[in-house]
């Protein structure tokens, strides 16, 4: 039996991109036949742990040596996006590396929110190099068998943390 396929004059191209980059640890995004729009790819993903208790979700990321103000939290469309960007150390003149293995430069990872979870209450603190989100759950969506959608799911995009300085209250 024969079958047409479409030939993509950058296939070859985007394969060799791909085998290049899996070979140096970078994850690479494929792209739709006549996507337009340009993807940022992350330089790398930390690593998360979620877990969840009655009351709440906890999503716990290994964030070492990042800064708070280099790491932004925010829910658009039932997701919830931890991104930011963790600096190389300065090179200092007369400083001689041998290694280097720690990944630097962008990161982001985005979860979907579940349906019982409450967007509106959201937690976070970085210690340790740990940032632990914490999401509470529903009490009414956690009562009920049926899950109908959230009506704080709004589709505008919000700043979860660092915390605005339009909602920060003073301690």
């Amino acid at each position: 039996m024969n079958a047409l396929t479409r030939w993509n004059q950058l296939k070859d191209l985007e394969d060799l991109q791909h085998t290049l980059g899996s070979l140096f640890g970078r994850s690479q995004l494929r792209w739709s036949a006549g996507q337009e729009k340009t993807k940022r790819v992350a330089d790398w993903n930390p690593l998360v742990d979620i877990s969840e208790d009655a009351e709440e979700y906890l999503i716990k990321t290994e964030l070492t040596e990042v800064k708070k103000e280099d790491v932004k939290i925010t829910i658009e469309d039932g997701t919830l996006t931890i991104a930011g960007d963790r600096k190389f150390e300065k090179v200092e003149k007369g400083k001689k590396y041998h290694r280097v293995e720690r990944a630097h430069g962008s990161f982001g990872r985005s979860f979907s929110l579940p349906n019982d979870a409450s967007p509106a209450k959201v937690t976070a603190d970085l210690k340790d190099g740990v940032l632990n989100v914490h999401l509470a759950k529903n009490k009414k969506a956690r009562r009920s068998k049926s899950r109908p959608a959230s009506p704080d799911r709004r589709s505008e995009r919000r700043t979860v943390w660092p915390v605005p300085s339009s909602r920060a209250t003073p301690r």
